[in-house]
């Protein structure tokens, strides 16, 4: 087993791995795996690989570049936002095709709606209510567009694919203008500056390539078991290592359920300060790779489902990537790798936290800030 260690924020050396690491678009997103692109595309293209499993997509900017670079990519995610997402960019065919939609949809006159009411903020009424802000993501000028431009996708009745690139260009949109630190679960105390633009759609980066795509949303293992692909790459989200810090802060259905709620446009039941989704509370949106609590055995919950995915994946190669703020001790994942195959070549990069790892609420949730946050991508080969 190789080990190559990177220097932090070398961004030249990650262009020496792989230099023709594709352009790819996505939202502001605490799980984004856009500096790992070229290690990953890196490591993937010394298996060979036809067919290419993304098995958590996100914001899929791996499943686009893999598709990018000429794999036939099947990205999965259990969210519906990150299938909306796949759909655009995977299958969405020839992008000039869309720009009429684009140019009808920025025509909408802004109204006032749901999305107003429960999300949009008046910058100028908080100034003359300062006792009384309510922090909300979007200023109400947006808000109101939002509302207006998700009631005509609806009234259109766009196929499945169409209705994939008219949400991603909405939600890409609103990620741009946005008053928050890249997730829904806080707002900011003052107004952002970009939250002052008018947002405006664009054309989402499609790729239109003759390659066949999969999109996929449901149960990991049963993806995992049943896609016929020759390498897959997995990024569970494996939860807090810190024993005092809730699973909520690091539910990804909690961080991003106003776009859940932008795709599905069901006005669901919401509860809170920020107004989240009843259907992404814990106790209904758990993740057992989130999970912070011990089987009896005394194995980590979340470790075991590692393993057992490790297992049931049927790709030759898996490249899995690993972070050391993670549930998993490094002695348990080894463990769980060799269990299953050769580790072939390991990556490992210390660079800075992002916005979303350096918040904190509450002294007893701090990690030690002097604590280095490690990003690990293993390459393994199955028995």
């Amino acid at each position: 087993m190789r080990l190559m260690t990177i220097p932090p924020l070398q961004t030249n050396l990650f262009k020496n791995i792989y230099p023709d690491t594709p352009k790819t678009e996505g939202i502001k997103y605490a799980g984004s795996k856009l500096k790992l692109l070229p290690q990953i595309l890196w490591l993937a293209a010394k298996t060979k690989p036809k067919t290419v499993f993304d098995g958590f997509s996100g914001s899929t900017r791996v499943s686009q570049a893999l598709a990018r670079v000429g794999y036939s990519v099947t990205s999965s995610d259990q969210a519906v936002w990150s299938e909306t997402f796949a759909r655009c960019y995977l299958q969405g065919g020839e992008r000039a095709k869309y720009s009429l939609l684009i140019k009808h949809l920025n025509a909408c006159k802004p109204v006032d709606g749901w999305f107003t009411e429960h999300y949009g903020g008046d910058p100028s009424g908080d100034v003359n209510n300062s006792s009384k802000v309510k922090k909300r993501p979007w200023q109400i000028q947006n808000t109101r567009k939002l509302d207006a431009i998700r009631e005509e996708i609806d009234r259109l009745y766009l196929d499945p694919i169409t209705e994939a690139v008219a949400l991603t260009s909405l939600i890409l949109a609103l990620d741009k203008v946005d008053s928050t630190l890249g997730h829904f679960s806080s707002y900011l105390r003052e107004w952002s500056p970009r939250s002052y633009k008018t947002m405006q759609l664009k054309l989402p980066l499609i790729i239109d390539t003759a390659m066949n795509h999969t999109v996929a949303r449901s149960d990991i293992f049963d993806v995992a078991s049943n896609a016929d692909v020759d390498l897959a790459y997995l990024d569970p989200p494996y939860g807090s290592n810190n024993e005092k810090m809730p699973p909520s802060r690091v539910r990804y259905s909690a961080y991003y359920h106003v776009w859940t709620t932008i795709c599905l446009n069901d006005r669901p039941q919401l509860f809170g300060k920020v107004h989240r989704r009843v259907d992404s509370k814990d106790d209904v949106a758990a993740s057992v790779f989130e999970e912070f609590r011990r089987a009896p055995s005394g194995k980590f919950l979340a470790v075991d489902a590692i393993h057992r995915l490790l297992k049931a994946t049927t790709a030759k190669h898996i490249i899995l990537s690993y972070s050391s703020g993670g549930r998993a001790t490094a002695a348990e994942l080894n463990e769980a790798l060799c269990d299953v195959g050769k580790i072939i070549e390991v990556i490992e990069l210390d660079y800075r936290r992002n916005v979303m790892a350096a918040m904190t609420w509450t002294n007893e949730w701090l990690r030690d800030a002097q604590e280095p946050n490690r990003e690990f991508l293993f390459l393994i080969k199955r028995f």
